[in-house]
């Protein structure tokens, strides 16, 4: 049964889709079948992990305002256990038209229910709103990761979506959980990254991961060639701090434990 995790932030730029991106490749490459969805209309992600948006045929658009099977839409990425659910510009259109389903809030969830005992994990890059699409993947997920960039803006915003989250927890999704709050984009040698990233955790306490997200060219680089970095760049402070993410959040849930557990299993097996 695929854990599923949300990434969300309103605010743009603060690093959302570099992290869905590169927190489900690390997952992957930890040995979890991890599936990436990408919900936010531009389509980043998609294109991220290295697929043509032009050549895309189906998308979670057409799961869900059209009768396309989740299944259906599944495309391999280059990255063993990772698969990717694309994105389309027409995502943008989406909310208008499911604002009189029954239910709307619950489409996303629908969707992603068929394929929970196909993963490990599920990764949601939300939209940069605090629309019907981003509280389709609220409710949908069991936990929410918030990207927060280390500078003077960093708690702008935030308040808003913790609101949010607290009204999907009371009204439609009682079990969601905040994974943590990532500081991304952090520079060692800014006092004032020193002071904000300080300023966060006395403010937010254990809701922030012992992880930050460095400045690093090679994160900025990877989309350009359609790779996450831990492809582009295995070496990279970009790509440590990803895999450690990826960690941090598995000994969270205690899942490291179930993973030793089924590979001493599979070694049993093969003698």
């Amino acid at each position: 049964m695929a854990r599923i995790i949300g990434v969300a932030n309103q605010k743009g730029g603060v690093g959302k889709t570099t992290t869905a991106i590169n927190l489900a490749a690390s997952l992957a490459v930890l040995e979890y079948k991890t599936l990436l969805v990408d919900a936010d209309p531009q389509a980043n992600s998609t294109s991220g992990v290295g697929f043509d948006l032009q050549n895309v045929q189906q998308s979670i658009y057409d799961c869900m305002v059209g009768d396309a099977k989740a299944r259906d839409t599944i495309l391999k990425t280059e990255i063993p256990n990772l698969d990717l659910i694309p994105s389309h510009i027409d995502l943008v259109g989406a909310e208008l038209e499911m604002i009189n389903y029954p239910n709307r809030e619950n489409v996303i969830k629908n969707i992603l229910d068929d394929l929970r005992d196909d993963y490990d994990f599920i990764v949601i890059d939300c939209s940069p709103s605090l629309g019907l699409i981003t509280v389709n993947a609220l409710v949908a997920a069991d936990s929410v990761v918030i990207p927060v960039q280390a500078e003077f803006f960093a708690l702008e915003g935030l308040g808003k979506l913790l609101n949010t989250i607290k009204i999907v927890q009371n009204r439609l999704n009682t079990s969601l959980a905040i994974e943590g709050i990532l500081m991304t984009m952090y520079d060692v040698r800014l006092r004032l990254c020193n002071q904000i990233v300080s300023e966060v955790r006395k403010h937010f306490e254990d809701m922030v991961f012992d992880t930050l997200i460095h400045r690093n060219s090679r994160l900025s680089e990877a989309p350009s060639v359609g790779k996450p970095v831990i492809l582009y760049d295995a070496d990279s402070k970009g790509a440590v701090n990803y895999l450690n993410l990826a960690k941090e959040i598995l000994q969270k849930n205690n899942l490291t434990k179930i993973k030793e557990a089924e590979r001493t299993l599979n070694l049993e097996d093969e003698q």
